[in-house]
């Protein structure tokens, strides 16, 4: 067996969804399993540097899960020729500037979304690691989700026919960090770092609509600051500058029409945080993020409105689990499915290593932070905005 080692220079671990879904949950549980089979007696080895602004939080990360090399200075790793590629879970406004280096210094790149603050510089970066001839890939990890996955293998068989409507519900009530401590970073709440639940979550709705209805061609949305007060990881109190609220009608190419609402200001009362409808002329599903559920044009029940009698239907279980058939990931440990980080992680170093097929390249990148930045102008201008047709 012939070892092919990836040296990976990955900055931003020492935040929440860095250390524990980048570096614990896929790079590190890509070793756990063996490295990445690349099915002609050689192993992928994921061999990861950490990077980042704070020594000390560094050095614990290293030694807790057993990792040798760390660094503050992000210039001397990415004159590492032994480094290939660069990976980037830092805060957004950081993002561009550190993605601009790794490209100049010939690393394939891999990032979290949004992967910069406007569409422009999110169409440069791509456009310069295409110039670069360097290997590019965002995360898309909704993509790779249980859920998802049944609803893009449904869409795929036909099963909606023609789809008419998507619906997605998805939010959480977060703390504002007086009473009880907030469950997101204070940043998330600034316009000025890069906050808001549109440049949060749009680039996800972006492609996630894209795979399984299609592309957005107009959205009009209102984006809303509900709670103007918060207070930050260290108990100070400060002003809310971003939207923790979007509320969005997206038209989608060949007719269907979606609405989201995304907020930060809500409190659950669905089976899941993220809930997706889509409904077609043949057939709907229901789905979150593991579950999904069906109802067949020809099992279709016949509601008749009366208010004045309760409900004698129980809706929800007229409905069909779709079965978890292990069509869509390993069978390891996560089940059929594998964590949704972890399975893109393992694509896109294939991509690397071998050439693999891949798509979610820095202009679908792009195309998500177009969206968001369509979006505050209709919500600032109060209409709906198309999106141009030349959008990559």
């Amino acid at each position: 067996m012939t070892v092919r080692n990836i040296r990976i220079a990955m900055n931003g671990v020492t935040g929440r969804m860095g250390h524990r879904q980048h570096l614990v949950r896929s790079v590190l549980a890509l070793r756990e399993q063996g490295g990445i089979d690349a099915g002609d007696g050689t192993t992928l080895w994921p061999d990861p540097v950490l990077v980042g602004r704070d020594g000390r939080k560094l050095a614990a990360l290293a030694a807790r899960h057993g990792i040798g090399p760390w660094s503050t200075d992000l210039d001397a790793v990415l004159a590492d020729p032994a480094v290939e590629v660069y990976f980037d879970a830092q805060v957004t406004a950081a993002r561009e500037g550190a993605v601009r280096k790794a490209i100049a210094a010939g690393k394939h790149v891999y990032c979290e979304k949004p992967t910069a603050a406007g569409h422009a510089g999110a169409l440069a970066l791509a456009r310069l690691a295409d110039r670069a001839g360097v290997r590019h890939g965002v995360v898309q990890d909704k993509l790779f989700l249980p859920g998802l996955r049944k609803l893009k293998r449904l869409a795929d068989g036909g099963f909606f026919g023609r789809v008419l409507s998507v619906r997605g519900e998805f939010g959480y009530w977060v703390f504002e960090g007086d009473w009880q401590p907030a469950q997101r970073p204070s940043w998330n709440y600034r316009s000025q770092h890069g906050g808001g639940i549109a440049a949060d979550m749009f680039p996800h709705w972006e492609y996630v609509l894209r795979e399984l209805a299609g592309p957005v061609r107009a959205v009009q949305a209102r984006l809303v600051t509900h709670i103007p007060r918060r207070w930050d990881e260290r108990g100070a109190a400060y002003e809310a500058t971003a939207d923790d609220a979007a509320y969005a009608v997206f038209e989608l190419e060949g007719g269907a029409v979606a609405q989201f609402n995304s907020s930060w200001a809500v409190r659950v009362h669905r089976d899941e945080l993220l809930e997706l409808q889509i409904d077609g002329t043949e057939g709907s599903a229901v789905a979150g993020l593991r579950h999904c559920r069906i109802q067949h044009r020809a099992a279709t029940p016949r509601p008749v409105w009366d208010p004045d009698r309760p409900a004698g239907q129980d809706f929800r279980a007229q409905w069909q689990e779709v079965p978890d058939n292990g069509d869509a990931g390993d069978a390891g440990d996560d089940g059929p499915y594998a964590n949704a980080f972890k399975a893109q992680w393992e694509l896109f170093l294939r991509h690397v290593a071998l050439g693999d097929p891949w798509r979610f390249d820095l202009h679908a990148g792009a195309r998500g932070v177009q969206l968001a930045e369509l979006a505050r102008r209709s919500s600032a201008e109060g209409r709906r905005v198309a999106v141009p047709e030349s959008a990559p």
